[in-house]
């Protein structure tokens, strides 16, 4: 895997690899956290309810991210950082990929308030 330097793609790489003790390092306790996904809106305010959003249900424990196909990171607008990453996905139901586009601001080496918009799981198409 090659070298990770920005906090954005660190994140992406802890998310991918259920990194727990990582995405404690990379966020805030006190995170300023906001999702989107196709169905639902989420909130949280502090790391560890960020944390299960992100594990307990986006990429729950039965949901192996096997890859990260893609990932990207263009410009900060200001002091907004983005990052955007793909994911393949393996379900019980079959493989899947998923997008999403990460919004963040830091506070020193921590993600202080991040939004992330996501795709949902696609089913891959042969």
């Amino acid at each position: 895997m090659s070298e990770v330097h920005t906090l954005g793609r660190r994140f992406a790489h802890a998310l991918a690899d259920k990194d727990v003790p990582q995405l404690k390092q990379l966020l805030a306790t006190d995170v300023d956290f906001r999702g989107l996904t196709p169905m639902k809106f989420w909130e949280a305010q502090d790391q560890d309810a960020t944390i299960e959003i992100m594990l307990g249900t986006w990429f729950a424990p039965h949901e192996n991210i096997d890859a990260i196909l893609e990932l990207n990171e263009n410009d900060a607008v200001e002091d907004t950082a983005h990052v955007s990453y793909r994911f393949a996905i393996t379900t019980p139901d079959g493989p899947h990929t998923a997008e999403q586009q990460a919004y963040y601001r830091t506070a020193g080496e921590q993600i202080s308030y991040l939004r992330i918009l996501c795709s949902g799981f696609r089913p891959v198409v042969d």
